[in-house]
């Protein structure tokens, strides 16, 4: 299994996901080599083998670099961008970072490459430099699998080295798209290029709900008949009740997840707006970080509400539980979520949750309030409604809670097991 990060160490819900998924598989008795570029050494080893890429050298599988990418069979993806270079200059300068690539290779090859595992400005290339470790892992290991599983675009060129290297099937694991993350007219090429070609070599695709699945076939063109969706769950493995102290006696309504357009941060302060004109005992929390953060702080400050909203910055491990604790509603508004586990999180503390209807989430939720991420009145009425009215938000929390108790990774897992033995059979036949 090919990730990008892993508990502790985290940026969004895709680490907690393969955390919870791994715990689920090994449930299910299915071993799981866990590769990531950059590890730190205090992850969580109980149910899964985590190997460092980092702690790598890419030795095993040729003399030089070009017999190793013609045997990979694919095209490095170059970061470099060059918007004020016409035709004839554009060819020189790539003819010539093209050989410097080669050069500074050579010079790093058979030696370790130490990965930051972050998302900083060299992703792509260091994307390009997980795919070369993915190989040489998967032929060191190439006795102790059945099945290569890749999560997000950036593993999916590890995974597409490690299926031509080893013959063995690749299911690729769509948690978000291009089309997520952005507008469709502002979409990264680069990115939809490289989740494109993992689609199209897997044997598989996993979609996080038919929502993104309806995504990959109608935006990607991939076979819906190699297509399946396989809804996350929440880990209720080795929680405690948290117990936390008000510093004030006001409401408080808590968005949590990343603060950029995907997330829909400016449709919560603007229902927020509209509650404060109603409520006076209520405080808005916007618990995260991203490139929005700036542009919601001076939003607040001009609607006049700034002294009822508090940004948090991120939160992790057990802050996200307190934050929880301290919410009396839940909102999670995304203009595109391809599924979204953060309600589930805070179903599973018996906060009352209100999510858009443009999330996957909504597609097994049946006691979150559902609002259009657009429709600011109706998420301020929903909001409005359970902060004021007792027994809604005491059906609410504890329907919700049943409910969410029902949606476990060992459940997830055991379809996701079917789903490496169907594809495994596939392959051999």
């Amino acid at each position: 299994m090919f990730g990008w990060e892993f508990p502790p160490h985290i940026a969004g819900g895709l680490g907690t996901a393969c955390y919870g998924m791994t715990k689920g598989l090994a449930e299910n008795d299915v071993d799981v080599l866990f590769v990531m570029p950059h590890a730190s050494g205090d992850e969580d080893e109980s149910a899964v083998k985590i190997i460092n890429a980092s702690d790598v050298v890419p030795l095993t599988t040729s003399d030089n670099v070009e017999e190793f990418l013609g045997k990979v069979k694919f095209v490095h993806i170059d970061s470099n961008l060059i918007p004020y270079a016409d035709p004839s200059e554009f060819k020189k300068i790539v003819t010539e970072e093209r050989k410097r690539q080669v050069k500074d290779f050579r010079v790093q090859f058979g030696q370790k490459y130490n990965f930051s595992g972050k998302y900083g400005a060299n992703l792509m290339e260091e994307v390009a430099r997980y795919a070369i470790t993915g190989g040489t892992i998967a032929l060191e290991h190439k006795d102790e699998f059945d099945v290569i599983h890749a999560h997000d675009w950036l593993t999916y060129l590890a995974g597409i080295a490690a299926k031509e290297l080893t013959g063995k099937p690749l299911v690729v694991h769509v948690h978000a798209t291009s089309f997520d993350r952005s507008s469709e007219d502002k979409i990264d090429t680069r990115v939809y290029a490289l989740e494109k070609k993992g689609m199209d070599a897997a044997d598989t695709v996993i979609t996080v709900s038919d929502l993104t699945k309806n995504i990959v076939v109608n935006k990607y063109g991939i076979n819906p008949a190699k297509v399946v969706t396989l809804h996350n769950a929440v880990d209720f493995s080795g929680k405690e009740t948290i117990h936390v102290e008000r510093g004030v006696q006001d409401k408080v309504v808590t968005f949590l997840g990343r603060v950029t357009f995907q997330k829909g941060p400016e449709y919560f302060i603007e229902a927020a707006a509209k509650v404060l004109k109603r409520l006076d005992n209520v405080r808005f929390v916007m618990a995260g970080s991203g490139d929005m953060l700036n542009r919601c702080i001076l939003r607040a400050a001009k609607l006049g509400i700034s002294d009822r909203f508090h940004f948090t910055g991120f939160l992790r491990g057990r802050e996200v539980s307190e934050m929880f604790a301290l919410s009396d509603v839940y909102v999670m508004p995304s203009i595109s979520e391809p599924f979204g586990i953060s309600p589930l999180e805070a179903m599973q503390i018996s906060v009352p949750t209100i999510i858009s209807k443009q999330s996957g989430v909504a597609e097994v939720l049946k006691y979150a309030i559902k609002v259009d991420f657009w429709d600011i009145d109706a998420m301020a009425d929903a909001i409005y409604s359970i902060l004021t009215q007792p027994a809604l938000s005491k059906f609410s929390a504890e329907q919700g809670y049943e409910e969410v108790n029902t949606l476990k990774w060992v459940n997830a897992a055991a379809k996701l097991k079917v789903i490496y033995e169907n594809t495994v059979n596939a392959a051999q036949k």
